[in-house]
């Protein structure tokens, strides 16, 4: 549907280019497809856990409710390294409302190397994959920018309720040198100000998919929209190519199956190569068909080194996993596969005309890109002091009139 623009083949060109690329590099690689996993046992958190060798490998093991476990790794100080956590729940099991992942790096002696990134199940009956990273930058200094052993800490949140069984826990360890010669940050990079309408698109024709049942077999995609059919309780994955100065679009459209309504009946998410959490779309699904979409900031962008959550996701170009979701209660009793279509494009990154314009007069913060809480106050703000302005010039014009009104009528 986003495929047809004009420009398409230089778009196209790009990615073919950057495939080249991307397959010479280990945190840029295919997804890992037909490596073999190796299982492991991580240690209790502050003791020595197995080491996580940097490569394509990717290493197994399970994450009981309120456990923590420690990994090594060996990191240097000239590459940038990205080791990630992905939590593969059973199918259609209900977790609690507190439980979740949280991944850490901590230097040996303990010392924390930046925030926790926490991720929490999303549906009430219906749990969906959850990945995220940490990394190490090259050229990071305080603690945590030496060559050594570091330690990657995996935490579960409380079951409270939900299902206590452990789920399977796949480990990556990924590392690269830093591009040379890459642009400095923009310093003001205006998080949610890229915009978030495609570009307009002439019908194209749609192609048969079979997405991947996890990151190592995701099925490759391009623009264009693609036809799949998917399961109440299952995620396909997709992978897809982002050129540096780019922008990514999808947009999935679930057919019509009987089922109750369910909040979170359907989810569109996003990782970068290294497993890492981008964004995540979910929405209500009914039985009616039903949409979800996603649009992100360009690929190595301005504001990736400092901008909100999803200009650091994009911070370089690669592959990217787009993850399609159907909630197990979604279609009730119906046991076969719901139609699914998935619409990808790709365009150079566009500012959203005016965004953030009114926040910057009043002195704000940016306007999120989606409309949320801050933003929508900042506008209604705007809109509120416009009004009182417009209406004071109003009345002050209104007062002038009777007065020359009544000097009129005097003579």
């Amino acid at each position: 549907m986003y495929g047809g623009w004009a420009g398409l083949r230089t778009v196209v060109a790009a990615v073919g280019a950057l495939t080249v690329t991307a397959a010479a590099s280990p945190a840029r690689a295919d997804g890992g497809t037909g490596v073999r996993a190796q299982a492991v046992h991580g240690a209790p958190e502050g003791a020595d856990g197995p080491l996580l060798e940097a490569g394509g490998r990717t290493y197994t093991d399970r994450l009981a409710p309120g456990e923590h476990k420690s990994y090594r790794v060996r990191l240097d100080a000239s590459s940038d390294a990205y080791v990630s956590a992905v939590v593969l729940p059973r199918p259609g099991s209900t977790m609690g409302l507190r439980d979740g992942i949280d991944v850490s790096l901590r230097a040996a002696d303990g010392t924390p190397c930046g925030p926790a990134r926490h991720r929490s199940f999303l549906s009430e009956g219906g749990a969906y994959p959850l990945a995220d990273h940490v990394e190490h930058l090259a050229g990071a200094g305080g603690a945590c920018g030496a060559a050594g052993i570091y330690r990657f800490v995996v935490a579960r949140g409380d079951a409270d309720g939900g299902d206590a069984a452990p789920v399977p826990l796949e480990l990556r360890h990924t590392s690269e040198r830093p591009a040379a010669g890459s642009p400095a940050p923009d310093p003001d990079p205006g998080p949610g100000s890229w915009s978030s309408q495609p570009p307009s698109a002439s019908a194209g024709p749609v192609r048969g998919v079979t997405g991947g049942s996890g990151f190592d077999d995701a099925a490759q995609v391009g623009g264009g929209t693609w036809q799949d059919r998917i399961r109440p309780g299952e995620t396909r994955f997709y992978r897809v190519a982002v050129p540096a100065g780019q922008q990514l679009f999808a947009k999935a459209t679930f057919g019509k199956a009987p089922g109750p309504y369910v909040a979170n009946g359907v989810r569109l998410g996003l990782n970068d190569a290294a497993r890492g959490h981008v964004m995540n779309r979910t929405g209500a699904y009914g039985g009616d068909p039903a949409t979800v979409a996603l649009a992100t900031p360009p690929a190595a962008g301005p504001g990736a080194l400092r901008g909100g959550e999803a200009e650091r996701g994009m911070g370089r170009a690669g592959w990217y996993f787009l993850q399609v979701s159907l909630n197990a209660k979604a279609a009730g009793a119906r046991s076969g596969p719901v139609p699914v279509r998935l619409a990808v494009g790709l365009a150079a990154a566009r500012k959203d005309a005016g965004a953030g314009l009114l926040p910057r007069v009043l002195g704000g913060r940016p306007a999120a890109a989606h409309g949320g809480t801050a933003g929508g106050g900042g506008w209604l703000r705007a809109f509120g002091y416009t009004g009182v302005g417009v209406g004071a010039a109003l009345l002050l014009g209104l007062g002038g009139w009777v007065l020359l009104a009544r000097r009129a009528g005097g003579r």
